[in-house]
């Protein structure tokens, strides 16, 4: 096993990314490397930035992956529905997700 896999899998199984007691988190609270899967997107997201997240593939049941984030944590760079997007920390605050991996 490689160093980066290795530390890719201490990050993945870091204990301290704030859920609740269902294990949902907000996808901004991932880091690089961590997945989930959408819950929903939090009805303190304006409308029509959340019909467009919808549209961009943020629906319930998705597979969300943190690729990267820039040094002060905004933009982060996802893969959802098999392609990456960037999109700003404030926006990844309102996807609630269930950690996966």
């Amino acid at each position: 096993m490689s160093m980066v896999s290795v530390q890719l899998g201490a990050r993945q199984s870091d204990p301290s990314v704030p859920t609740d007691s269902a294990g949902v988190a907000r996808l901004a609270d991932l880091r690089p490397g961590m997945s989930g899967q959408v819950i929903d997107i939090d009805e303190s997201v304006e409308p029509s930035t959340a019909r467009r997240l919808f549209d961009l593939g943020f629906t319930p049941g998705a597979e969300v992956t943190v690729l990267r984030k820039a040094p002060l944590g905004d933009p982060v760079i996802l893969r959802v529905a098999e392609y990456e997007m960037a999109l700003r920390k404030a926006q990844t605050a309102g996807i609630r997700i269930r950690r996966t991996a």
